[in-house]
């Protein structure tokens, strides 16, 4: 492994550690005490409090396990329901192939943070339909990438060899397509990963992603805005966690890359 993938790795899994752990110290992002408006960093408190005297390090904690959660659960989803189809579109060919081409082309045609809009139009803050909304937009990355790559695989002498020695589909997936595809997917996810965390913090702050009170980072800096002169770390807080979380997936995918130049 190169040096850039274990500092990705060793900086990914200190924030993970930051968002599972944090809330064992600091366990309740929404209590207020607006005696303590704005208070300053101290002891118990690394970070202070916010406008509404919350803790600001279980915000952050809190925000970021959202983050990760639900980034990691759509890129998911994308790229089980790409790859199916991608695999489904090459083995198939046909009428299969030119409907699930035309039903990517036409996902493709709208921008993907405008498809992601609609969803969170409709969603007005609720989890389901804006993971959805996140899912739908990455999902034609991966059948493009999946389709193309397996139908030249397919037409491969070693996958013939193998069918002709009578071995079924599962075997052909095992062996030949997926130690082929699993580089370039895994790249794909962690961008798809870096992608997810960005969009639902864009969304934040204009205001139409998650909704108060739920700690996200995005609606956190939104928040802070009125009070940067004043408290500039509430701003700065979750803009340096998101800024380390889409640090640490770069250097993965450096990483990643530059392993899968020298296996070829």
């Amino acid at each position: 492994m190169s040096l850039s993938f274990k500092a990705g790795a060793a900086v990914l899994l200190l924030v993970v550690l930051f968002a599972l752990l944090a809330p064992l110290v600091w366990s309740d992002p929404a209590a207020q005490d607006l005696a303590r408006f704005l208070a300053g960093p101290s002891w118990q408190e690394p970070l202070g409090r916010d406008q509404m005297g919350r803790s600001l390090m279980a915000r952050l904690a809190s925000a970021t396990r959202l983050s990760l959660l639900l980034g990691s659960l759509c890129v998911l989803t994308a790229a089980l329901l790409g790859c199916l189809l991608g695999w489904l579109s090459a083995w198939r060919g046909g009428w299969v192939d030119g409907l699930l081409r035309s039903l990517a082309d036409g996902v493709l045609a709208l921008p993907s943070l405008l498809l992601v809009l609609l969803f969170s139009a409709m969603a007005q803050g609720g989890f389901a339909i804006l993971y959805l909304g996140l899912a739908m937009a990455q999902w034609v990355e991966y059948y493009r990438v999946v389709r193309a790559r397996s139908r030249t695989l397919l037409a491969s002498p070693q996958v013939e060899a193998s069918r002709l020695l009578g071995f079924g589909n599962g075997y052909v997936l095992r062996r030949h397509l997926w130690p082929e595809l699993a580089p370039q997917l895994l790249t794909m996810m962690a961008f798809g990963l870096a992608g997810a965390i960005l969009t639902l913090s864009t969304l934040g702050f204009i205001g139409v992603g998650i909704q108060p009170p739920t700690p996200e980072l995005g609606l956190m800096m939104t928040e802070a805005l009125p009070h940067y002169q004043e408290a500039p770390r509430l701003l700065l807080a979750p803009i340096a966690v998101m800024g380390i979380m889409l640090l640490a997936l770069v250097l993965l995918n450096q990483g990643e890359a530059r392993h899968a130049r020298l296996a070829h």
